[in-house]
């Protein structure tokens, strides 16, 4: 940087600071006199460093931001690091500190501190700006303006645990600004967050990359991006693993409506297996419905698919869920059952028993004959109500609670059944 530049940028800030301290000396010297006399007043000594931590005058609070903004625009790098802390101590003060931080131009400096080569300025610099995005929108555009997306470690390896946390803790803050509609380049953000997914960090850290990836998803666009980095069986696998699986599903969820997303699920070997054993997750009803959610989009106008979880046992599965799940998992139990009991009528036709062979028209049919059929398949429907509801029934007993579905065996006959 010149000399001139430098000079101006110097200037440029000095003129900030004294009409923001020309603002608060205004304010303040209109103040009560009485309300000036106690600011003078002695505080006892074993209460002055508490009340200096939590009140500090607003011209003492012009002169640190003076001082540390200087410090980092300017300073060297042990300057630099100092001034970091200060601005991380003041930013998580209030709403009204972070974003004059910010008018400052604090947010260009932090992010430029994500290059260099100490690990402890480039954690201190997360931190820092953790604390300005905050609870405000317009910084956390700043910092996306900064390029801070591209400054993300491409290594995640070479970061500590502690440090993992803070850079997906700002990214999921970050994420947040899809809710403005505010553009984000996903492809820069979702390698490192699928990393961190797939190496052995803590529930906590991959509860905020799921949180982080939920954002991202609502927004259409980003869809390709996650598909063509594996999401989709990075996050089938999590949804197995019952500490993050609501949030695993809802993501998924997001995905299957698009017809990328779809495709990547219908050929992934997880499905549809994973996703109905997580229908028979009783003490988890959200994630009951996100897989039963899933499984309709799946199976809507595929037969192939529907063909595929018949195969993996799933009408067993829906039964028990239209029975004992929570009011939305069995609106969409009962829808797939309807699906496949349509399914079956279609395939089998008017002629639902065992037929010897083709009856040609015109030729005489024994009316004791039709009487037999019809007599085999009721004992064949019999016989498979009754084991489907033994299972049930097992199932229940083993949670420890069947009065609600001892109470709807005895009210139900094999005509009010979905199927």
């Amino acid at each position: 940087m010149s000399d001139s530049s430098s000079w101006f940028l110097e200037l440029r800030f000095f003129i900030r600071i004294r009409r923001f301290l020309h603002i608060k000396t205004t304010t303040m010297c209109n103040k009560p006199l009485k309300q000036l006399e106690n600011i003078d007043k002695p505080i006892k000594e074993e209460e002055e460093e508490e009340e200096v931590m939590k009140t500090e005058s607003e011209e003492g609070l012009m002169i640190v931001l003076q001082r540390s903004v200087k410090k980092l625009h300017f300073g060297n790098w042990e300057e630099k690091e100092t001034a970091t802390k200060e601005v991380m101590r003041l930013a998580s003060k209030d709403m009204q500190t972070r974003k004059l931080l910010a008018n400052l131009g604090v947010i260009p400096s932090l992010v430029s501190m994500l290059d260099s080569n100490s690990l402890e300025r480039r954690r201190l610099a997360v931190q820092a700006l953790i604390q300005l995005a905050n609870g405000t929108y317009t910084n956390k555009a700043l910092m996306v303006e900064a390029e801070i997306l591209s400054k993300l470690p491409a290594d995640m390896n070479s970061l500590d645990k502690s440090s993992r946390s803070d850079h997906v803790q700002l990214l999921l803050s970050i994420s947040s600004l899809v809710n403005t509609q505010y553009p984000i380049s996903s492809s820069e953000v979702l390698p490192f967050l699928i990393d961190i997914l797939d190496s052995d960090s803590s529930m906590e850290v991959k509860l905020d990359c799921l949180s982080a990836l939920y954002n991202l998803c609502t927004m259409l666009e980003n869809v390709t991006h996650l598909v063509s980095n594996g999401a989709v069986h990075t996050l089938l696998r999590l949804s197995s693993e019952k500490e993050v699986s609501e949030k695993a599903l809802a993501t998924l969820a997001n995905l299957v409506v698009s017809a990328m997303g779809k495709k990547a699920m219908e050929n992934d070997s997880m499905v549809p297996e994973s996703l109905i054993e997580i229908m028979t997750w009783e003490t988890k009803p959200k994630c009951q419905e996100h897989a039963a959610y899933i499984l309709m989009i799946l199976a809507h106008q595929s037969s192939v698919q529907r063909a595929k979880m018949a195969k993996s046992g799933i009408v067993q599965v829906l039964l028990e869920v239209a029975l004992l799940g929570s009011p939305l998992a069995q609106k969409r139990a009962l829808k797939l059952l309807q699906w496949f009991k349509d399914e079956r009528q279609t395939r089998i036709g008017a002629h639902s028993g065992p037929q010897a062979g083709r009856i040609i028209i015109g030729s005489h049919v024994n009316p004791n004959e039709i009487k037999e059929g019809k007599k085999i398949i009721n004992k064949m429907v019999k016989q498979s109500l009754n084991k489907n509801m033994e299972v049930i029934m097992r199932r229940a007993n083993a949670g420890g609670d069947s009065s609600r579905l001892k109470g709807l065996v005895i009210s139900s006959s094999s005509k009010s059944l979905p199927y």
